[in-house]
């Protein structure tokens, strides 16, 4: 009987993909991104371990929206003091922070605990299409 190989750190071989989100659904770019940052596209996925990709998107403010969601979807935050909650809608949220509003939508979709705060720092988003991450880019994703 053969067992399934359980990869280690020394198994890993990061890659660094660049995903452009112009024309793009949000939704869609957003569970490719986490699929990439956990490392379910790998054979050799194991899920205490974190074998993803860096993964870099660019143009992130000319992604697309369906429906109503720009002006009907909220974002809010909370001081933890009396009356202190405040909330933003996601044009406000792509216009002022689209890197915080990435953020966000991946961290949902990747494990609460020091796994998933991990894989959410391999994320790099940048408004428009320059970045400063050209020297390690292996793979380019369209």
């Amino acid at each position: 009987m053969e067992l399934t190989k359980i990869a280690t750190q020394n198994d890993i071989n990061r890659q660094w993909v660049v995903l452009d989100a112009k024309d793009k659904v949000f939704g869609r770019l957003i569970t490719e991104v986490a699929t990439l940052l956990r490392g379910k596209h790998k054979p050799c996925f194991t899920p205490h371990i974190d074998c993803g990709d860096f993964v870099v998107i660019i143009n992130a403010t000319e992604a697309k929206f369906t429906g109503m969601k720009l002006e009907d979807k909220e974002y809010f935050t909370h001081s933890g003091y009396f009356g202190s909650t405040k909330s933003k809608t996601l044009q406000e949220m792509l216009e002022k922070h689209p890197e915080k509003l990435y953020h966000l939508a991946v961290r949902g979709m990747l494990p609460k605990n020091k796994l998933g705060r991990a894989m959410l720092k391999k994320l790099k988003v940048y408004r428009g299409n320059e970045h400063p991450h050209s020297a390690q880019v292996s793979k380019s994703s369209k």
